[in-house]
């Protein structure tokens, strides 16, 4: 998956880059400089697993 991928994909699910980005732990400028270049194997995980955590957030604070 690209960078670019990403990007969509976290915009489609109706989150904001920031709501990654602290689930993944880095400020939101380091996430997006992150993204600047196609994610290894391990960070494209880890970067999956933030967007799942940022989901479930997000449920949680419309419930």
């Amino acid at each position: 998956m690209t960078a670019n991928e990403i990007k969509e994909l976290i915009k489609s699910k109706g989150l904001k880059q920031w709501h990654v980005a602290e689930a993944y732990g880095l400020s939101e400028g380091n996430f997006s400089r992150l993204l600047r270049k196609d994610p290894t194997d391990e960070t494209l995980s880890r970067i999956m697993d933030s967007i799942k955590q940022a989901e479930n957030a997000m449920e949680k604070s419309t419930i």
